[in-house]
């Protein structure tokens, strides 16, 4: 008994030595463990009262608040223009660009964030399309073909279920015979689909974009269209919806239409014709040409729900210009890491 009463005591002072041999190297290369700071990323639209788009506006121009509380600018990008990244940005003072990423991200990670689109394309195959779609179709192919400055396309269509008929690539070619190799389905599960797209979008860093093309309400979706627009949101996804004047003959959807695309930063168009599609395609590209594209690191906030987010223009700007953008995101829970692990540790939002 009394040998084994001595090995275990051995045995909890070589432990205890260890874990104090491991507290004192830490404490000698300066390791700590912290949570990570979120990369929240911003994708906004500026137009004037006629809808023109306004560009030319510095970082100075531009406020932007999360549940009150004002946040500084990580980085400012134009359309298609290079980044600019920053160490501090105050309102009203000059923007200096940095030299150096912030503490918490490495310069190849923020020039990841703010790269060119990637667009997923998301197309309606269920029987409400028997009647235009070629017509749709031909749509389509011409959007991807004239989607120049976006990195990646995706194209995926749905009926009952989901289809990934070309995964994430530059290849334009390759998405165009996803299109055309499309056949018409079944049901509609619109919601259910869009929230597996979602999804497969946030899991790449950079500029997401879903663009849906719907010739009609959902009719077999288990997710409610809430879910899905809430994801969208916390992600930084937008949503514009392209759909026909069979869907705007349903008042329901034409009214989950708006709103989703609205709370995510997208915009909604109604087609009567083939030709209005093709109009509906040409605006989307337009404005992901003209979008700006902020991101931030949120200041400390107690808040675990859901955070409201207000971009603003401020000067003279602020009475002449219309700001779109996503209203909020809800943080994903805390994660701990070694501050002195690689700074691959941040992440977009969900906060991504």
């Amino acid at each position: 008994m009394a040998k084994r009463y001595v090995l275990g005591l051995l045995v909890v002072v070589v432990v205890l030595g260890v874990f104090g041999a491991t507290r004192m190297r830490a404490q000698q290369d300066g390791t700590r463990f912290r949570i990570t700071v979120d990369l929240v990323q911003l994708n906004v639209a500026v137009t004037d009262n006629k809808g023109n788009y306004v560009t030319g506006l510095k970082p100075t121009d531009f406020v932007i608040s999360e549940d009150g509380i004002t946040e500084k600018l990580a980085t400012f990008e134009e359309g298609s223009g290079p980044s600019r990244r920053f160490v501090d940005l105050s309102s009203g003072q000059a923007a200096h660009p940095s030299e150096s990423a912030p503490a918490e991200a490495s310069r190849e990670t923020l020039a990841s964030l703010v790269a060119g689109s990637n667009v997923f394309i998301l197309f309606d195959t269920s029987n409400y399309m028997y009647r235009g779609f070629v017509f749709a179709q031909d749509a389509i192919a011409d959007f991807v073909r004239s989607l120049e400055t976006a990195d990646k396309i995706a194209f995926y269509s749905y009926s009952r279920d989901l289809f990934r008929s070309a995964p994430l690539t530059p290849d334009r070619s390759e998405v165009v015979r996803g299109v055309r190799t499309t056949v018409a389905g079944d049901d509609a599960a619109l919601y259910n689909s869009l929230l597996l797209t979602i999804k497969d979008a946030a899991q790449y860093q950079g500029r997401k974009v879903v663009v849906v093309f719907s010739n009609g309400p959902d009719n077999a979706s288990m997710v409610p269209p809430e879910d899905v627009a809430e994801l969208a949101q916390s992600v930084g996804i937008p949503i514009y919806m392209i759909s026909t004047r069979e869907a705007r003959l349903e008042p329901v959807s034409t009214v989950v239409f708006e709103r989703m695309s609205a709370a995510t930063g997208g915009k909604a168009y109604f087609a009567n014709s083939w030709r209005d599609e093709k109009r509906a395609f040409a605006s989307i590209r337009d404005d992901l040409a003209h979008l700006y594209s902020f991101s931030y690191y949120p200041q400390p906030n107690p808040n675990r729900g859901w955070r409201a987010i207000n971009v603003r223009l401020v000067g003279d700007s602020a009475k002449k210009y219309h700001v779109r953008t996503r209203n909020g995101y809800r943080p994903a829970p805390n994660r701990f890491t070694n501050e002195s692990a690689p700074s691959s540790t941040v992440s977009q939002s969900f906060p991504n």
